[in-house]
């Protein structure tokens, strides 16, 4: 994990706890689309990394991924429970072929950066979990089979600027607080 990563985690842990003792609402941090920002970076930077990589990168395999495509009249349309739903279930493919994907790489430092990403997702299910309610029950998502680990980074910066920002900027919780 990079330094700057260590700093913006310790950073939200801080403020979450500061607003918590103090009584403020805690969601304006996980509104400020500035923490998806940072993760899209650090996803596209294990693109970076991948570009680089020489030996160790894993095998070529197969992992299924959510679709990436974003209907917008179609998505503007649907309750917001069902785009969570279809974001918290796509969040979970990649956590899970991501996770696989790691079983089979030998570089340290794209390891280091697959293991930051799948500890990215956790917290933005988290950070999901917190804005959107949770009684909606996991259901089959679109998906897709990509062949190789640049594809999967790929699909998970396409997701993390497509469908997860779209929910988080339209999330009741995250409108309210911006009113």
């Amino acid at each position: 994990i990079s330094g700057s990563t260590v700093i913006v985690k310790v950073f939200a842990i801080t403020v979450f706890i500061c607003l918590f003792r103090s009584g403020v609402s805690p969601l304006r941090p996980i509104c400020d689309l500035r923490v998806l920002e940072h993760f899209i970076r650090e996803a596209q930077d294990s693109e970076v990394i991948m570009r680089g990589c020489r030996g160790g990168c894993g095998a070529m395999k197969s992992y299924f991924v959510p679709l990436t495509s974003v209907d917008f009249a179609f998505w503007e349309h649907i309750d917001v429970h069902e785009q969570a739903v279809e974001v918290q279930t796509g969040l979970s493919l990649l956590v899970q072929a991501l996770s696989t994907a790691m079983k089979a790489v030998s570089n340290s430092r794209l390891a280091s950066a697959l293991d930051n990403n799948i500890s990215n997702i956790h917290s933005l299910s988290q950070i999901l979990s917190t804005v959107l309610p949770d009684d909606s029950a996991p259901a089959s998502t679109q998906s897709q089979e990509v062949s190789s680990l640049p594809e999967l980074l790929q699909v998970q910066s396409s997701f993390l600027r497509g469908k997860v920002r779209l929910l988080l900027s339209a999330a009741p919780a995250c409108q309210r607080q911006n009113s």
